[in-house]
């Protein structure tokens, strides 16, 4: 059952959805340790995204919509599961995020869009709020999954960050599927492209702008485990018609990913360089600790004021350990949704 933008429904302990096949085996894969308990013992809440920018009922046909509110269900589903089954949230957050990966509909992974040279180039992070380590991954072009190579750097090696070539031999060292770039395309992102630079050469356009062509793709997903902690991942395919290996805020630990339990975890989506100047997702859990503000006032501060002014669009997902949630966003609709610590799920697009 798909929810429309006002619904909410409980989540029970038994699901249906194809997802669940992954998210069990993550289950299994262990749990992060952390010293304290959350304040309501073995609460567990999960928020997702899929991306910010102009996104309104105008520009998605009743079909599209249908297919992200499907995505994003799934998405929550596959995390969710896992906390029910006691998986740590690190493995929350990679079960939501691989499904979107997996999804043509979302800029990461399978439905990346394409730099300016007509490649696909992949960056994600990912972050343990009880220990505060964290891997990144950027530039990559075969990795099927980039969520599980940032989170094989972070429990598989000592740096923090990889990138590119290195981060592919590495990844292949460990295991991990890569897949042949033409994996990565898909027409309506070629089409995207294509639009891109007849804009950028100041010719007239000769399709009508796409809801992709608005939107700043970025999935993400954090999450509250059964002990306490919480984790943060986000992923990327950067955006259309970048050029010079730019890399944007969601590889970076503390502008589009960061999880620390004495605070809260943030993922983060929207103009990336406005994001990482601004150290958007550190800050929003700075001002909670030190500031003593609760996660709403923070994430609001932050994403509806500081970065506003500063230029910056877009928006983030954040969740604390008392499993109080926050999605503030500053554009027209943000693709998110999240399962609470009463098993109540929500679905969004839309402002309004």
């Amino acid at each position: 059952m798909n929810l429309r933008n006002d619904q909410v429904r409980t989540v029970r302990a038994s699901f249906s959805f194809p997802a669940l096949a992954l998210a069990g085996a993550l289950a299994l894969a262990g749990c992060a340790g952390g010293q304290n308990p959350a304040t309501e013992e073995g609460a567990v809440a999960i928020v997702i995204h899929g991306g910010a920018g102009t996104i309104t009922r105008s520009n998605l046909t009743p079909e599209l919509e249908a297919e992200y509110r499907a995505a994003l269900e799934q998405a929550l589903s596959a995390g969710y599961q896992v906390l029910r089954n006691g998986g740590s949230s690190l493995d929350a957050v990679v079960a939501a995020v691989t499904v979107m990966e997996d999804s043509p509909l979302f800029n990461a992974g399978k439905g990346a869009v394409f730099t300016s040279e007509g490649t696909n180039e992949l960056d994600a992070s990912i972050m343990d709020g009880a220990t505060l380590q964290a891997g990144a991954v950027a530039g990559v072009k075969r990795v099927k999954n980039p969520i599980l190579l940032a989170r094989a750097v972070m429990e598989k090696s000592q740096h923090v960050m990889m990138t590119g070539a290195g981060a592919e031999k590495f990844a292949e060292e460990q295991g991990l599927e890569l897949v042949d770039p033409s994996y990565f395309f898909t027409q309506r992102r070629w089409e995207q492209l294509q639009r891109a630079k007849e804009k950028e050469a100041g010719a007239q356009l000769t399709a009508q702008a796409g809801p992709d062509d608005l939107k700043f793709g970025t999935v993400g997903a954090v999450a509250l485990d059964s002990r306490g902690n919480l984790a943060a991942a986000t992923s990327t395919g950067g955006l259309t018609n970048k050029r010079f290996g730019r890399v944007g805020d969601s590889p970076i630990i503390g502008a589009g990913t960061y999880a620390d339990n004495r605070s809260c975890a943030v993922s983060a989506t929207g103009t990336g360089e406005y994001f990482i100047r601004a150290a958007v997702a550190h800050d929003i859990c700075s001002r909670m600790r030190y500031g003593g503000l609760s996660l709403q006032e923070a994430a609001e501060q932050v994403i509806m004021k500081e970065l506003k002014e500063l230029g910056g669009d877009g928006g983030v997902i954040a969740l604390d350990r008392q499993g109080n949630i926050a999605m503030p966003f500053n554009t027209e609709g943000m693709y998110r949704g999240s399962i609470d610590k009463s098993g109540k799920m929500v679905i969004e697009i839309y402002r309004d």
